[in-house]
Order: C-alpha cells, then sequence, then structure tokens
C-alpha cells in the first residue's frame, strides 16, 4: 500500500493520539453544523403558518368572518385550524423523520456518511417543492412527509459525520453548533412568518416554505468540498484513504507523525471491537446493536437504550410544543395583542442562549450540564403551570409565565438542546456508530411525531383544554429527565472517541468523571519494535472491510 500507512507510527501515550487544533480545521468540521438549519427552520416555520389567516381560511373552505369558526377553533376568537388538521400537518414530518432515520445508518455505512447527508439534501429539496406548489392540504401532508425522509438522513448522520471528524478537546463545542443551528433555523422562520402572517395570497405561506431550499442548496454544495469521514473508510478497509482525509482535516500531511498515530489508535480500536463482535451479515449487524446485557455498562444493548431513551427524554422536555404550537398557544392565552411577536422572543431566546453550551460542554461536562438543566427546567415549568391555573386571565400572570417560560428556553437551550446530540455522537463503538445514531435519531422524530399529535388534543379548548396546565406535564417529564441523567449519563468530555469507549467498559456514570486514560488501543493491540502498530492488524481491518 502506498505511502506507508502499513507501518503506521503508533504510541502508548494517551496524549499524544491527535493533532493540536488548527483553524482550518476547526471551521472545516464547524461548517457541517450548517444542517440544524434545515431541522430548526422547518419546525419553525410550522408554528406561524399553523396561525395564519390565509392558511386556515384556504383548509377550512371557511371565511374568517363566518361564525361556524368558532366550532373549528381552539383560538377564543374562534380562528383555527381544527386540532385534526393541525395534528397531521406538524406530525407527519416527524413520521417522514423516523423512517428516513432508520435508512440513514445502511445507506451511511455503503455510500459513505458524506453521500448520505448530500442525498438528504436532495430529498428534503423534493419535498419542499412539494409543500411549495401545494394548494390543498392534502399535497401539503405529502410534501412534508418527503421533507421528513431529507431531515431524518441529515438530522442522523450530521451528527456522526461531525463526531467522528471533530478533534476531542472541541468536539463538545463543535457538535453544540448544529444544535446552534437549529435555533438559527426556528429564529429565521420566526422572523419569515412574522413577515409575511397579513399576506393574503398564497405568498403568505409558500415564503416561508420555499426558502428552506436554500439551506439545503448550501449545505450539500459545502459538503462537496469537506472530506469524508476517516473512521468510515477505516470501517470499510480503505486505510489509504482514511489517512488521505484525516491528514485533511487535521491540517497535516499524511505521513505527519500525529495522522500516522491518530490513525493506528482507531484502527487498533476498530480491531478490538471486531474481536468482541464479529461483524456478519446484515441482519446480525443489526442485531449486535442489541447484544449484552442491559446490566452491564460497556454492553451495546446498554448503549443503545441510553442513546434512544436520551433522545426521548430530550422530547419529553416539551420544547417543542413552544416551536410547533407556540403561536396557537399564546392566542389561547387571550391576553396577547400579538402571539407571533412573542413566538420570534421565545425563538431569538432561543438562539442567544445555545452559545453559552461552546463553553460550558467542555468545561463542566457534559453529564453536569444535563443535570443541572434538568433541574432548572423543572423548576420554570412548574411555575408556569402553577400561576397558569391560578391566575391565568390576568394579563401581568400571563406576561410572568412568558418570561418563566424564556427561562426554561435557556435552561434547554444551553443544556439539554446540545447535550443529548453530542452524547450520542460518543457513545458507540465503530462497528455499530452508524446504526446506534440512527437509532437514537429515529428515537427523538418518533417521539417528536407522538408529542406533535397528542398536544393539540391536549390544549385545545374543544379538545382536553389544559391551557397552561399542560406545563404540569412537562414539569413531570422532567422530574424524569432529571433522575435519568443523573444516574445514567457518562461523562465523556475531552476523551477520544476510542477512550470513550474503553471508559464505558471500565466506570459507572456516576464515577465517569474521575476516569483518566491510562492506555491506548493500539499498545494493547500490538506494537512492532520500531513503534508502529502491527501490519497484520492493519491488514485484518482492510479484509474485514472489504466485505462489509
Amino acid at each position: 500500500m502506498p505511502g506507508g500507512v502499513v507501518g503506521l507510527v503508533a504510541t502508548a501515550d494517551t496524549g499524544r493520539i491527535e493533532a493540536p487544533v488548527t483553524l482550518k480545521a476547526y471551521l472545516m468540521c464547524a461548517f457541517a453544523a450548517f444542517g440544524g438549519i434545515l431541522f430548526g427552520y422547518d419546525s419553525g416555520y410550522i408554528s406561524g403558518v399553523l396561525g395564519m389567516d390565509y392558511i386556515i381560511t384556504l383548509y377550512t373552505g371557511l371565511n374568517p368572518n363566518d361564525p361556524r369558526f368558532a366550532k373549528n377553533g381552539s383560538d377564543p376568537n374562534g380562528f383555527a385550524l381544527p386540532s385534526w388538521q393541525k395534528s397531521l400537518i406538524v406530525s407527519i414530518l416527524s413520521a417522514g423523520t423516523f423512517f428516513g432515520a432508520l435508512m440513514a445508518g445502511d445507506i451511511a455505512d455503503f455510500t459513505g456518511r458524506r453521500t448520505t447527508i448530500i442525498l438528504g439534501c436532495l430529498v428534503f429539496i423534493i419535498g419542499v417543492c412539494l409543500q411549495t406548489g401545494s394548494h390543498s392540504y392534502g399535497l401539503l401532508v405529502a410534501g412534508r412527509l418527503v421533507a421528513g425522509f431529507g431531515i431524518g438522513f441529515v438530522s442522523a448522520i450530521i451528527i456522526l459525520y461531525m463526531s467522528e471528524i471533530a478533534p476531542k478537546k472541541v468536539r463538545g463545542a463543535i457538535v453544540s453548533g448544529y444544535q446552534f443551528c437549529i435555533t438559527i433555523g426556528i429564529l429565521l422562520a420566526s422572523c419569515v412568518d412574522y413577515g409575511t402572517q397579513n399576506y393574503t395570497t398564497t405568498a403568505s405561506y409558500r415564503i416561508p416554505i420555499g426558502i428552506q431550499m436554500l439551506w439545503a442548496i448550501i449545505l450539500a454544495t459545502g459538503l462537496f468540498l469537506l472530506p469524508e469521514s476517516p473512521r468510515y473508510f477505516v470501517k470499510r478497509g480503505k486505510i489509504d484513504r482514511a489517512a488521505d482525509v484525516l491528514g485533511r482535516l487535521r491540517g497535516q500531511p499524511r505521513d505527519s507523525e500525529f495522522v500516522q498515530t491518530e490513525l493506528a489508535e482507531i484502527v487498533a480500536n476498530h480491531e478490538y471491537e471486531l474481536q468482541i463482535i464479529p461483524q456478519g451479515s446484515y441482519f446480525t449487524s443489526w442485531a449486535n446493536c442489541f447484544k449484552g446485557s442491559l446490566f452491564v455498562q460497556k454492553s451495546n444493548l446498554r448503549r443503545t437504550i441510553l442513546g434512544t431513551s436520551l433522545q426521548m427524554m430530550q422530547q419529553w422536555t416539551g420544547i417543542n410544543f413552544i416551536f410547533y404550537f407556540g403561536t396557537t398557544f399564546f392566542q389561547q392565552l387571550g391576553t396577547i395583542s400579538n402571539p407571533f411577536l412573542i413566538n420570534l422572543v421565545t425563538a431569538l431566546v432561543n438562539v442567544c442562549s445555545t452559545p453559552i453550551s461552546f463553553y460550558t460542554i467542555e468545561r463542566f461536562g457534559r453529564r453536569t450540564l444535563l443535570v443541572w438543566g434538568a433541574l432548572g427546567m423543572v423548576i420554570c415549568e412548574f411555575i408556569v403551570a402553577i400561576a397558569g391555573t391560578v391566575d391565568g386571565g390576568n394579563p401581568t400572570t400571563v406576561k410572568a409565565e412568558i418570561a418563566f417560560i424564556c427561562i426554561y428556553i435557556f435552561f434547554f437551550a444551553s443544556t439539554w438542546g446540545p447535550g443529548a446530540w453530542v452524547v450520542i455522537g460518543e457513545i458507540y463503538p465503530l462497528p455499530i456508530r452508524s446504526r446506534g445514531v440512527a437509532l437514537s435519531a429515529a428515537s427523538n422524530w418518533l417521539w417528536n411525531c407522538i408529542i406533535a399529535v397528542i398536544t393539540p388534543y391536549m390544549v385545545d379548548t374543544d379538545k382536553g383544554n389544559l391551557g397552561a396546565k399542560v406545563f404540569f406535564v412537562w414539569g413531570g417529564l422532567c422530574v424524569a429527565c432529571f433522575v435519568y441523567s443523573y444516574f445514567l449519563i457518562p461523562e465523556t468530555k475531552g476523551l477520544s472517541l476510542e477512550q470513550v469507549d474503553r471508559m464505558m467498559e471500565e466506570t459507572t456514570p456516576r464515577t465517569s468523571a474521575k476516569w483518566v486514560p491510562h492506555s491506548t488501543f493500539a499498545a494493547e493491540m500490538g506494537l512492532t519494535d520500531k513503534g508502529t502498530l502491527a501490519p497484520e492488524i492493519v491488514a485484518d481491518v482492510e479484509r474485514k472491510g472489504s466485505v462489509v
């Protein structure tokens, strides 16, 4: 093999397995976070569109002045879509993303992480075209379903891609950038909705929907210029190509000691995992995600359940109640003159709060943020629920509710928003990483869909009519998030993905923050007298990868 890759330079020094971070390398990794705008914008624009006069008139067939609006809607002014229509329009996207995320894991293993994301952008654009051209309720729903498949591809694999290419010292901050882009997408959507809310033509909803194509084009174009994940090439047995792309990502020549040492650790870790759980047929590779005991920290089953349940918990916080149904919920409060403006304010709080995590997630760690973030959300949500229940008709009380909703968003955006995505990108070993992250993202979208379906029936005045009492539900679920993160979330900050793998074998979640790397996989798997990784290990990884 050309380039000297067979004799990979390796080390037993745990502090020398990665190159120093350069600005170019940082920016290359950070650009991938742009994919969050697709997710955020699509989540954000629908709240405003559902509250627009034109869209309600179009889909109900009623004139805004028709008294029958009072029977159909949940707005105190009698002007809203019926619950079943809101539920289906919002939830159908999540249904598409659920299946898209499940498919994405397989596609990413066979065609590459980068290629899968680009494919997701193309599918998303098709879905947006259908929505933009819709004159009827049915075509809008169909378009959101197709767009959902594309977002499923992007949301699952962008986290995988970023986790695999980012340097360990800034991996948490870079993956947090994905959540930051989600918040920017939500804010942009709120701004566009606010600007088109009073249009009396199809432009009122077509402009917010159609703009989404721009974000997908930017992401797909940029990814054409970025390298593939080196860990994908290792998994496929293409060690030579892995050395090339790792050199680009680290801003080093491919034959530099930094690149050779990091690649040796990736190769050795992959060989170690294959020895524990050998690869087999397609169905065997999926079954590997569920092997082992639930009560063994290092087992694949435990990691899969950890990733999927963490994403479930992120949805249980109730954050998407605000961003999916915020406009219509604020309309129901009855004392707010412009609910679109309040929705814009909540989106702005979301954006301004998320960058805090860039520092805190590396300074204090993933586990700490999730524990204290859940506690902060519990307090805020119960305050909103109690105030709204006791004195919900008082305009001053409503202002206090909105203030604590904004504080609640602050806690989510700076902790659980980025933290849940960071952790799922770190906890899986390479042989099952793509499918593990895909399952985790699919779990997020499954619960996203469930919440989108049931929420209108919980809060609309002609259904459950919970109003502010719904925050008792979200607050109770955040109590579960607090307990869950304290007992089950390990600390992964400052570790390479391979070191995270070892940490989860040797420690428990509550003691994980004290764990310190003590050896490298390259040293344990076999070093030659010349300080290189044993050639037979490289050859074995290449052989196994070629038959995946």
